[in-house]
């Protein structure tokens, strides 16, 4: 067995903070989402409203899931990750809340940033959700190809 880089030991550590916190929601337990995140995160969410700070978007949430988000799961994909410092993440995710079997189409996209806390461990600082609109997308690349981005591969995991 290789011994992991220091990279691949956040990467690693990254991508098992995105399946707890996906864990935590399928619970339905929002304190158990809120800790995930750092105590001043920002968390605006795919409808525009911005919570602050881990205990507002875990109270928020514990809400939602007792109403809208009731008996629901999340299934998030990492679409990308880059470290720009030693302590900071920015990892771009697809996903879906759903009910039932895992969708075979994620429609949403979000933007993390990810911080190493002085205890090591890493949290959310912020994330920023959208909706993947394929069909805008769609016309946009046909009506102006030089919209199109570059094709990427999917990010190796460890």
């Amino acid at each position: 067995m290789s011994v992991l880089t220091s990279r691949e030991n956040d990467t690693a550590a990254i991508r098992a903070l995105l399946d707890s916190s996906a864990t935590a929601w399928g619970r339905g337990d929002g304190t158990g989402y809120g800790a995930h995140f750092t105590e001043d995160a920002t968390d605006v969410t795919f409808a525009g409203t911005l919570y602050h700070g881990a205990a507002e978007i875990g109270g928020a949430h514990q809400a939602l899931f007792e109403s809208f988000l009731k008996g629901t799961k999340l299934a998030v994909d990492l679409v990308d990750l880059r470290f720009p410092g030693p302590d900071t993440a920015i990892a771009v995710t697809r996903g879906e809340v759903h009910k039932g079997s895992r969708p075979r189409r994620l429609g949403k996209l979000a933007t993390y940033t990810l911080i190493r806390t002085n205890d090591g461990d890493w949290r959310i600082a912020a994330v920023q959700k959208t909706k993947h609109r394929p069909l805008m997308e769609a016309i946009s690349f046909r009506a102006q190809p030089r919209t199109r981005p570059a094709p990427r591969p999917a990010h190796p995991g460890p």
